[in-house]
């Protein structure tokens, strides 16, 4: 049994060790040595994909987590220039409303 258990933050492979052992005797004892030796590549090769998608998304977690961080700074230095046209403007109404009561 094959399963995939997170541990202090990161994925793991892990065996089920007992239970794999278990069904591989029992295999081996019901089944000629071929077919065990074929289930046990089959095995190989499953375990091989699933650590290559544990890094694929590992890889694609660390990018979208760092995109998230810059777009996280760009959203935050729009706001502060968007306050600072803000400021900009109302100021300038200021000054049109001052004129406009002067003239």
């Amino acid at each position: 049994q094959l399963c995939l258990s997170r541990h202090k933050g990161r994925w793991r492979v892990a065996f089920a060790l007992t239970v794999l052992g278990a069904a591989l005797y029992s295999r081996a004892m019901s089944e000629p040595r071929a077919n065990v030796d074929t289930e046990l590549k089959r095995l190989e090769k499953r375990v091989d994909e699933l650590v290559l998608a544990v890094g694929h998304l590992k890889e694609e977690n660390r990018a979208l987590r760092q995109r998230q961080e810059s777009l996280s700074t760009d959203r935050s230095s729009l706001l502060q220039k968007n306050e600072l046209v803000r400021a900009r403007v109302d100021a300038m109404i200021g000054r049109l409303k001052t004129l406009e009561h002067g003239a």
